[in-house]
Parts: structure tokens; sequence; C-alpha cells
């Protein structure tokens, strides 16, 4: 079976170089030829023995944190990133530049499903900003009365 594919390796490696030559704006001497036919035939030869290498399974690259897990949330300011060991309010954006979900983050360095993507003080401060403005109400709900202060007589 080696020879047959030997065989068709050198008949695919041919045929490529013949239609390299014929194309009209290839230039190349006669010295050319049998150098290229070369490293056609063991470009060619290279792809029939591929098959063998896809069959085994790829290992996954290890991702080796910036930081460990506990100094990544140490700070209620920031989220340090375990990709690149910067601070940063949200993680979500980064990740995204990255091509990575929070799911895919969380697994590639074996974080827990509630390992947060925001920090704790910015989570702090949307909160209180959206309370502020009305968000989380039902329509017919009024808006809480807020403390007048009386004037000192």
């Amino acid at each position: 079976m080696s020879e047959e594919l030997s065989a068709n390796a050198v008949d695919l490696a041919t045929d490529l170089t013949i239609a390299w030559l014929s194309n009209p704006n290839t230039r190349a001497s006669a010295e050319d030829v049998p150098a290229f036919l070369q490293k056609m035939h063991e470009a060619v030869s290279g792809l029939t023995d591929a098959p063998a290498a896809i069959d085994e399974p790829a290992e996954e690259a290890a991702y080796t944190p910036a930081v460990t897990s506990r100094k990544s949330l140490a700070s209620s300011d920031h989220i340090i990133s375990m990709i690149d060991g910067k601070p940063y309010k949200t993680l979500r954006r980064h990740l995204s530049g990255h091509g990575l979900t929070p799911e895919q983050y969380r697994e590639r360095y074996n974080l827990k499903a509630d390992y947060p993507m925001v920090a704790p003080s910015y989570s702090e401060a949307r909160r209180t900003m959206a309370k502020n403005i009305g968000l989380g109400r039902k329509k017919g709900d009024k808006a809480p009365a807020r403390r007048r202060s009386t004037p000192a007589a």
C-alpha cells in the first residue's frame, strides 16, 4: 500500500509541477524545474503521511495562570486577569478580546462556576446607580419616599 501511495504522490507532484509551469505568469529556467519537482514531491509525501498524525488526539495546551485565584480576587476594586496579570473592573470585554467566554475562562483555569467576572465595588456602584434611576421596580410602583431634611429653625 505504501508503494501505491508513493506512486500516487509522484504523479500528483508531477501534475502540480506541470500546472505551475503552464501558468503564463511563472518564469522559471530549466535548472529550477528539478528542484521545484523535488520540493513538490516532499510536500505531497508529507500530506499523504499526515492522516496517521491527525487520528491521534491532540493534547490541550497547558495554561499557567499569571496569578493565583486568591490573588486575583484580593482587591474589591478590581479583578486581576489570569491571562495577563492586569487589573480590570470587568473581565468580559478583556476575555472577548482573547476569544474566550466566561465559561471557557473558568474551565481553562479550573475556576468554580461562581467565580466573578466583575469587581465587587464596581458591581455595587452599578447597583446603586440602577436603584437611583428606578430600574428594577414594577411599572405601577412609586419611587420610595425620599427623606426630606427639615430646615433648622
